[in-house]
């Protein structure tokens, strides 16, 4: 099984680019979308030439703003929206797809802003959403997708030194939400598959021509419960694939 991670910044404008023979080049059996910017009407109509998916989306209560998406081959046995929290559910950046030997959560955390004016929402989102995820650990083993919106460790950076504690993504705060996840259950797969892995990034900023630079970050992630890791086969992240400023990443169980 497949799962491919990708936040598209706008499903309707990816869909006018090489989306769809990218889909079909991963061959994901699920893909879980971050950052659609659409209804779930505009959702449906960009994504009507994919066939083979169920679709499910949940956007944010502010058009043209944020929320999430699952496409999967294989029906889940339900789906669930947000973290049941009423502060943090409006905008549309929690998906969950219940499959039959663990959950699949599609996230897509708030950015703290180029202000920082969001970072103390930030922390208290954070702090809700791994409440969350333990919740649902007590259940069955849970799989975590997406944009979390931080780079770990220094190695998940080009430039750790210019941005620590400057630039939101990389600011100490963030940094203790990802290792309260973790510290907390939740392996990193690609970072345990390949601990020495350098260079290897998921977003790049459209300035300066950062992407032909690679002067990228990693903060697309796939998390999975520890008592699952041993059922991940492969991790990877396809820094070839354009369309967004990030590329897809994902995993094989």
């Amino acid at each position: 099984m497949k799962i491919v991670s990708w936040n598209v910044n706008g499903i309707r404008a990816i869909a006018k680019k090489s989306f769809f023979a990218d889909v079909e080049e991963l061959g994901a059996d699920v893909l879980c979308l971050q950052e659609i910017k659409a209804n779930k009407e505009q959702a449906a109509e960009a994504l009507k030439p994919l066939e083979g998916y169920h679709i499910y989306s949940y956007p944010a209560e502010r058009p043209g703003y944020s929320g999430t998406a699952i496409l999967t081959r294989i029906a889940p046995l339900g789906i669930s929206t947000g973290i049941g929290n009423a502060v943090h559910d409006t905008e549309g950046r929690v998906l969950c797809a219940d499959f039959d030997k663990f959950f699949l959560v599609n996230v897509y955390v708030p950015n703290s802003g180029a202000e920082l004016l969001r970072l103390g929402y930030r922390q208290e989102w954070d702090n809700a959403f791994f409440s969350y995820l333990k919740e649902l650990e007590k259940t069955k083993p849970v799989v975590v997708c997406g944009d979390l919106n931080v780079a770990h460790k220094s190695v998940d950076l080009a430039r750790p030194k210019e941005n620590y504690n400057k630039a939101a993504g990389y600011m100490q705060e963030e940094i203790d939400g990802m290792d309260k996840l973790t510290s907390g259950g939740f392996a990193d797969t690609f970072r345990r598959l390949y601990p020495d892995a350098r260079d290897r990034y998921s977003w790049w900023s459209y300035r300066a021509g950062a992407r032909t630079k690679n002067i990228g970050w990693r903060i697309d992630y796939f998390l999975v419960s520890e008592s699952f890791l041993p059922a991940i086969k492969d991790a990877f992240i396809r820094e070839d694939i354009t369309g967004s400023d990030h590329c897809p990443v994902g995993i094989v169980i």
